[in-house]
């Protein structure tokens, strides 16, 4: 529909052979700050493809399997490594947004916002009740509604009510993600 996907993830992703072979130099010398860089290389071929101008879509009717963590260890390391790729990658791609499409623009300001203003909700409720002894009842409110109002669309979207429950992923974000995040923030190169 956008005519782009921001990042065409590694198992479930194909691409064109002369597509892949014209821009392999560039892939297989990926660097971050100087450094060869090595985590990332899905969303950051991703984002070579749309720079050079070729499309990435995505085929609903594809299978494709892949293993998932069966640890928090293991899910944590991924989240690492996947928070660091977009924190870098969307740094590559600010340049080629404008030539996308308005939404897409929209999902990664979205992606990157959206997790600062959970941050920020979070921090400031923890300094309410470290400075003033009450439950910030307020940023509850705020972060509960919009965890409802993004399972809803997501549920009304997939036609699926199940994804009312990934509401509950929004607990794993405030304690597990937010500061993995953080970390993955400081430590990018």
């Amino acid at each position: 529909r956008f005519g782009a996907v921001m990042c065409c993830c590694g198992p479930c992703a194909m691409y064109r052979r002369s597509a892949m072979l014209s821009l392999l130099d560039q892939y297989e010398t990926q660097l971050y700050r100087g450094k060869p860089s090595d985590f990332g290389e899905d969303r950051h071929l991703t984002i070579l493809m749309l720079s050079a101008g070729f499309r990435t879509e995505y085929v609903p009717s594809a299978i494709a399997a892949t293993v998932v963590p069966d640890t928090m260890g293991v899910y944590l390391r991924q989240q690492l490594r996947w928070a660091r790729s977009t924190f870098r990658d969307t740094l590559l791609a600010l340049p080629i947004l404008p030539g996308l499409d308005r939404y897409l623009t929209l999902d990664v300001i979205g992606q990157n916002g959206g997790l600062l203003l959970l941050a920020l909700s979070v921090l400031t409720g923890i300094g309410q009740f470290a400075l003033t002894a009450t439950v910030p009842w307020w940023t509850i409110l705020v972060i509960g509604s919009m965890t409802l109002v993004r399972c809803s669309v997501a549920a009304y979207r997939a036609r699926e009510l199940k994804f009312l429950g990934f509401a509950l992923h929004t607990l794993v974000n405030i304690f597990l993600l937010i500061p993995l995040k953080a970390y993955a923030l400081c430590t990018l190169s």
